[in-house]
C-alpha cells in the first residue's frame, strides 16, 4: 500500500432503468471527490444500473416476469459502453472509480462491482452470497480476487457478503490491504444511524479479523420498478485494521452524500505488528471440516 491514500465513499441516488442519468450522477460526484483530492471513489451496490426493489405485495408471478425483464434490459456487459464511459470519466479526473451494476454475462446475470481507472477496467467482483429476495435476479459469483493498483491491493465484498466472515478472509489470504464494502440495505430503523449500527458490527469484525482497511457506503433514495418501491437511507463509514471506525458519515438520512478519508500505510503496518493481530494466529490445517464436514455416523452407500 502507498504511504497515504485518499478515498471517497459516496451514496448517490441512482435509479433502475436509466443508466444514462445514473452515469451523469456518478460523473458529478466523481468530480466532487477528485476536487477534494480523492484518488478512488466508491459508489454503492448497483449504483450504475440501479437497485431493483424485490418485496412485492401483489401478484408475485406478474411482478417477477416484469422485474426480470427490466433487469435484463438494464444489465451491462463488462466490455460495454457504460464501462467505456466510466473509463473516460476516470481518465479526465485521473481517479479510480468503483461502482456496482447488474452484469450481463450472456446466459446469466450477476450483481457485480467494478473498478475502473484511466486505462480501463482494472477488476470486478461478483456478489457471492445472494439473499433470498434477490435470488430471482442474479446468480452467485466465484471467489473474489485482489487487484494490485498503484494505491494498494484492493478487493470488494458486496453487501450481504460482508456478513459472512469467509468473504473477507478470501481477500485477506491474497494480502488485501483495502476492502470496499458497497451496500444496498434498509434495516430498521431506516436511518443512517440504523444502517451504521447494523452494518458496523460486521464491518468492524471483518477488518479486525483480517487486518485490513474497510470503506463502506450504502444506497440512498427511493427506487421503483415493476410496481414495487423501496427506500434506502444512505450512509457510510471507514474502518481501520484494528476494527476501529476512523471516519463516520456526517450526512442526513435520505440525502446523497460523501465521506472522505485518508488511509496511511503506517497504520496498516502498526496494526499488523501488534500482538493481537488476529490473522497471524490462523491455523488453516485445522479448518478442513469447515468446508468438508465429516460424514454423519451411518451415512454412506
Amino acid at each position: 500500500m502507498r504511504d497515504q491514500v485518499r478515498i471517497a465513499a459516496v451514496a448517490v441516488d441512482t435509479v433502475p432503468g436509466d443508466t444514462t442519468a445514473n452515469i451523469n450522477r456518478l460523473e458529478s460526484w466523481t468530480a466532487r471527490a477528485a476536487d477534494q483530492g480523492a484518488e478512488l471513489v466508491l459508489f454503492q451496490e448497483l449504483s450504475l444500473t440501479g437497485f431493483i426493489p424485490n418485496h412485492p405485495t401483489g401478484n408475485h408471478e406478474q411482478w417477477l416476469r416484469t422485474a426480470l425483464s427490466a433487469a435484463r434490459r438494464s444489465a451491462q456487459p463488462l466490455n460495454g459502453p457504460a464501462v467505456t464511459q466510466l473509463t473516460d470519466i476516470a481518465r479526465v479526473k485521473n481517479i479510480l472509480i468503483a461502482t456496482g451494476m447488474l452484469e450481463d454475462a450472456g446466459n446469466l446475470l450477476y450483481n457485480t462491482h467494478i473498478l475502473v481507472g484511466p486505462d480501463g477496467l482494472l477488476g470486478h467482483w461478483r456478489k457471492m452470497h445472494i439473499p433470498m429476495f434477490e435470488m430471482p435476479f442474479y446468480n452467485g459469483g466465484g471467489a473474489p480476487q485482489v487487484v494490485d493498483t498503484p494505491l494498494g491491493r484492493i478487493g470488494a465484498n458486496i453487501c450481504f457478503d460482508a456478513l459472512l466472515p469467509e468473504s473477507t478472509r478470501l481477500l485477506a489470504v491474497q494480502n488485501a490491504e483495502i476492502v470496499l464494502f458497497p451496500f444496498a440495505a434498509d434495516p430498521p430503523p431506516r436511518t443512517v444511524e440504523g444502517w451504521a449500527e447494523w452494518a458496523g458490527t460486521a464491518l468492524k469484525a471483518r477488518c479486525a479479523e483480517n487486518g485490513v482497511f474497510g470503506i463502506a457506503c450504502n444506497y440512498v433514495g427511493q427506487v421503483e420498478c415493476a410496481g414495487v418501491e423501496q427506500n434506502f437511507p444512505g450512509g457510510g463509514m471507514a474502518v481501520g485494521p484494528r476494527g476501529e471506525v476512523i471516519a463516520a458519515w456526517e450526512g442526513k438520512t435520505d440525502e446523497p452524500g460523501m465521506l472522505i478519508v485518508d488511509l496511511t500505510n503506517d497504520d496498516l503496518r502498526a496494526a499488523r505488528a501488534e500482538p493481537e493481530y488476529l490473522f497471524r494466529f490462523r491455523r488453516p490445517e485445522l479448518y478442513g471440516t469447515l468446508a468438508y464436514p465429516p460424514a454423519e455416523p451411518g451415512a454412506g452407500g
